[in-house]
């Protein structure tokens, strides 16, 4: 099996990652690809709500819970007590796509654009410690670094950029 195309969106709270995400996914599919996402969250979080049928399956001990409709499926896995998976565990699951997009997984060895805006909580800059961080999109000027800088919004030119730098191949407009 080859490996998936890679490319993660990383940044503080509140810094545009999760628009970035939204808004080139729409782009990207708009080009005619498959896209998947993983998103990383550093808390508890729920899909699931309290007295459905599935969530009752979970709290009753189930490994793994599946919900199948005829328009979508999801499987809840709880870890109960075991450690989070590996982010390559995680992207093995995935169906085939042309692109995985991250947001969050700020560690991994991927390359990746760093979300800036002047909203968030904590404005320090990720790049100078992280090599794997190709690019910068931000909603201010930004002079301190020999990086490629976008605008937030320029979705199409960071959708550009990710696809030279993901080796993506042209479709068809």
């Amino acid at each position: 099996m080859t490996k998936p195309r890679i490319f993660g969106i990383s940044g503080w709270k509140n810094s545009g990652k999760t628009g970035l995400a939204v808004r080139l996914v729409e782009e990207f599919t708009r080009r005619g690809y498959r896209i998947s996402t993983i998103k990383h969250a550093h808390h508890d979080f729920d899909i699931d709500k309290v007295g459905a049928d599935s969530y009752r399956h979970r709290e009753a001990g189930a490994h793994e819970v599946t919900i199948v409709s005829g328009t979508r499926y999801a499987i809840m896995h709880e870890l109960r007590g075991a450690p989070e998976p590996a982010f390559e565990d995680i992207l093995g699951r995935l169906a085939p796509c042309d692109l995985v997009l991250i947001e969050g997984y700020k560690r991994e060895p991927v390359p990746k654009i760093e979300a800036r805006r002047l909203a968030s909580a904590n404005r320090e800059p990720l790049a100078p410690t992280d090599p794997y961080i190709v690019a910068i999109a931000a909603d201010h000027p930004v002079s301190d670094t020999g990086l490629p800088v976008f605008d937030l919004d320029d979705t199409m030119a960071i959708a550009d950029f990710i696809a030279r730098v993901t080796g993506l191949p042209d479709r068809a407009d």
